[in-house]
């Protein structure tokens, strides 16, 4: 009978302990597998990536309508908020624009 007690504490024990924390390129691949499927749109590239000190913030560029020719294809900025763990906590488009544009500067 203790034998069962001794396994319940371990399993406790375990259960515990936190996860560890996602090394930044897990965190870049979850991200963007996560945002795809959620918008059902292409993420291209990561175009920002900072850690923040609930998570995990990033700018990552998607194509939201591709043409003909690609430099007319339209794309946009997405920001994305991720916890410690690498799980999309939200996301928002801050700007949309032609592949072939430059932003003023």
């Amino acid at each position: 009978m203790a034998n069962s007690s001794e396994n319940t504490n371990r399993n406790r024990s375990a259960a515990a302990k936190p996860k560890p924390k996602p090394g930044p390129m897990a965190v870049l691949r979850q991200a963007r597998e996560q945002l795809a499927e959620l918008i059902g749109m292409e993420v291209e590239t990561v175009s920002s990536f900072v850690e923040t000190e609930d998570g995990w913030s990033l700018e990552v560029e998607v194509l939201e309508l591709p043409r003909i020719p690609p430099t007319t294809s339209l794309l946009a900025t997405y920001e994305v908020a991720l916890d410690a763990q690498g799980e999309l906590i939200g996301y928002r488009r801050i700007r949309r624009y032609e592949r072939g544009r430059a932003d003023p500067r």
